[in-house]
């Protein structure tokens, strides 16, 4: 029958693995998790920082909690997370949330292709990794949940970001085509969404020096919310069995605007984009 039914919900006593648990939104993940009862590995390429936030777990919540290094970029990496992590917590792994990423800025003609296979990889390459090496165990136990951590310029199309929104939007569709193929296996699917959260994606980015002061600043003090809130409400998404977290004000009303007239959209973009450039100056 599979794990999901209207009483259980995949976010408690879950077994996870999150990868950029690390920092941001991905040790907000690894937190709330563990409040709900869950088991968590914390990935990062940053080993010591996954080690941080299980000190974190375990100082504040009974539950258990792993850490491992993980490029999510390298699928050979990622293949062996998948094979660690249930050895490590002795259960098959039922939740997996694809979350690690980077931020990459830029006018297209200025960024380099090493920039942007730096950025698929592991923006979107790390996701499929996720997904193309769970998806298999969790349909042949019969259950299982995934989270992927999109952004929401994955549908605004905000200039001068065409390799962040690119594999943003790629996410989007896998999360999209994930959740319709996968449904008659019981496994759930929700891609957030979010505009501005305070994390630390731009201090690890590749942004242009003009640009990368101002968008940690916007990231860290003008956020509508909070990383926590944002887990929680995605959490809860998911145990609702809905696909899409879009959790601010902003991301709602850019998204709706984007379905209401595509075409308008893009061409306000188009006439907004030299202002902006303007005052940048």
């Amino acid at each position: 029958m599979g794990l999901f039914t209207k009483k259980i919900k995949p976010s408690q006593n879950a077994c996870a693995v999150v990868t950029g648990a690390g920092s941001g939104i991905g040790r907000s993940f690894a937190m709330e998790l563990a409040k709900r009862g869950g088991t968590v590995v914390c990935a990062d390429i940053n080993l010591d920082a996954a080690k941080e936030t299980v000190q974190l777990i375990e100082s504040q919540t009974s539950a258990k909690a792993y850490a491992l290094k993980c490029d999510v970029g390298v699928k050979e990496q990622v293949e062996a997370l998948s094979e660690q992590a249930e050895q490590l917590m002795g259960h098959p792994v039922t939740l997996v949330i694809n979350n690690a990423g980077v931020g990459l800025g830029g006018k297209f003609d200025e960024v380099s292709l090493d920039d942007w296979k730096w950025c698929m990889n592991v923006n979107l390459w790390g996701v499929i990794h996720g997904c193309h090496y769970f998806v298999p165990k969790f349909k042949k136990q019969g259950y299982g949940a995934i989270i992927n951590v999109a952004s929401a310029a994955g549908y605004t199309a905000a200039p001068e970001m065409t390799a962040y929104n690119v594999t943003k939007s790629s996410v989007l569709a896998l999360s999209e085509t994930l959740s319709a193929e996968l449904r008659k296996d019981k496994i759930r699917v929700n891609v957030l969404c979010p505009t501005l959260v305070p994390t630390n994606i731009m201090k690890n980015g590749r942004l242009p020096g003009q640009y990368a002061g101002i968008a940690d600043d916007l990231l860290m003090n003008h956020a509508f919310t909070t990383s926590e809130k944002v887990v929680i409400k995605t959490l809860n998404n998911l145990d609702a069995g809905k696909l899409y977290t879009i959790p601010q004000p902003d991301a709602k009303l850019f998204w709706l605007m984007k379905r209401a007239s595509p075409g308008m959209y893009t061409k306000m973009l188009g006439i907004g984009y030299p202002v902006f450039n303007k005052f940048m100056k």
